[in-house]
């Protein structure tokens, strides 16, 4: 992959999956190889309605955990 996608819903899939398969072992270094800012991914994705859990490495839908509950 040479660039993160811009669409969310394939943003998350992509993201997940490159920390899942432990390409990167954090979202700041998976954004310094793309040359991207994990704040800004942050806030793109959490308007798109997910938000970045550090514990499990993952973006979820925002309420997920509270719905696990």
């Amino acid at each position: 992959m040479d660039y993160l996608p811009k669409d969310p819903a394939i943003l998350v899939s992509s993201v997940n999956m490159l920390l899942r398969d432990e390409e990167f072992d954090t979202l700041e270094s998976l954004c310094y190889n793309f040359d991207e800012d994990a704040d800004k991914i942050k806030a793109y994705l959490y308007d798109a309605g997910y938000v970045y859990s550090v514990e499990q490495r993952q973006f979820r839908p925002i309420g997920f955990d509270e719905r696990s509950a």
